[in-house]
């Protein structure tokens, strides 16, 4: 009897696994405001201000690696103001009144930034390098900063200005290397040509200000003349004389008008008066907002001013006088007076 043995051979195959891949993720965090202050329509320098950004990048422990390399492009867009980053972005007003602005890579403002890695303008660019051990992972991160600037000579209406950078006007791009030793490279593009790539928007959220204060000047204000008098007064003698102003559009004014040098105290009496030898004569008179004088104007505020809002030109206000019948003859002269104009804003 013969009897065969067989023999059962066993094999057992192990493959070498293929290193697991981390991806590294970007974050970044920005001053919540942009404040440019406040600023002079018509100004004759540029007003500048600045934004800092923090970038942080992460990367887990997925495999032993020994760095990473990032490069980071934080892309800007034209912002609620509206505008565009390749002419001026713009803040706006409640009352849509704009404002130029631009945002810029560099310090001296001749790079603006854009929302696209290597755009036209750019995103403005960073690169970074970290270690990332094999049991905590690894991070890294770099702080930069945005240029901005209000150009100057801007003819501008007085308000509250702003433009809030959120949602899909701020994207981080980013690329990474990675490597088992050594120190890796930073890729050469935010967008391509790595171990990976990324983006997020709505990265970060930032509000740029400005405010533009009430602002009057230039005016100006003719003489009232009541003309010549023969003799007694015995109807009314009704002339004019023009306020003429300007302020910065959307400024609300009120003008005042005192009661003059010759009013007796504690009354708001108008008088004019003349001297006569060793003797003072008056002459009473009104000042009044409307043509059928009827709205006294003085001068306490929300009252018996008159009030209006610029609208950056010049603005003409009447002021309507009148002299009432006088009995008897007043003595003959010249009568005359000088009132005090506030513009209050």
């Amino acid at each position: 009897m013969k009897v065969l043995l067989l023999g059962l051979l066993l094999v057992a195959g192990l493959l070498a696994t293929a290193p697991a891949r981390a991806t590294a993720v970007c974050t970044a965090i920005a001053d919540p405001t942009l404040p440019f202050g406040n600023v002079n329509s018509n100004a004759p320098g540029a007003t500048t201000g600045t934004l800092n950004i923090t970038v942080s990048c992460t990367t887990a422990a997925l495999s032993l690696l020994a760095t990473t390399g990032v490069r980071v492009c934080v892309g800007i867009g034209a912002g609620s103001g509206g505008g565009s980053s390749s002419s001026w972005r713009t803040m706006a007003t409640s009352t849509s009144d704009t404002m130029n602005f631009q945002l810029y890579n560099t310090s001296n403002f001749s790079q603006v930034t854009g929302l696209t890695p290597r755009g036209t303008p750019p995103a403005q660019e960073l690169a970074m390098t970290y270690s990332v051990p094999l049991l905590t992972g690894g991070s890294g991160a770099q702080a930069t900063q945005l240029f901005a600037q209000i150009p100057a000579n801007q003819v501008l209406a007085s308000g509250a200005y702003s433009s809030t950078f959120s949602g899909a006007n701020v994207v981080l791009t980013w690329a990474w290397n990675e490597v088992l030793l050594g120190t890796a490279t930073v890729p050469a593009t935010c967008n391509g040509g790595a171990t990976g790539t990324n983006s997020a928007s709505a990265a970060f959220s930032f509000t740029a200000t400005a405010n533009v204060l009430p602002q009057c000047g230039s005016y100006v204000t003719t003489n009232m003349n009541f003309g010549n008098v023969t003799g007694s007064i015995p109807a009314n003698i009704d002339q004019t004389a023009t306020l003429t102003l300007t302020c910065l559009k959307n400024t609300a004014y009120q003008v005042s008008l005192n009661n003059g040098q010759n009013n007796p105290t504690a009354t708001s009496t108008r008088r004019m008066a003349t001297t006569i030898g060793a003797s003072t004569y008056y002459l009473t008179y009104e000042l009044y907002r409307d043509s059928t004088r009827t709205q006294r104007w003085g001068n306490t505020l929300t009252v018996d001013t008159a009030s209006g809002t610029g609208t950056g030109s010049a603005q003409q206000l009447t002021i309507y006088g009148r002299v009432p019948p006088v009995t008897g003859q007043p003595p003959a002269g010249t009568y005359n007076d000088v009132v005090q104009v506030t513009i209050t804003y």
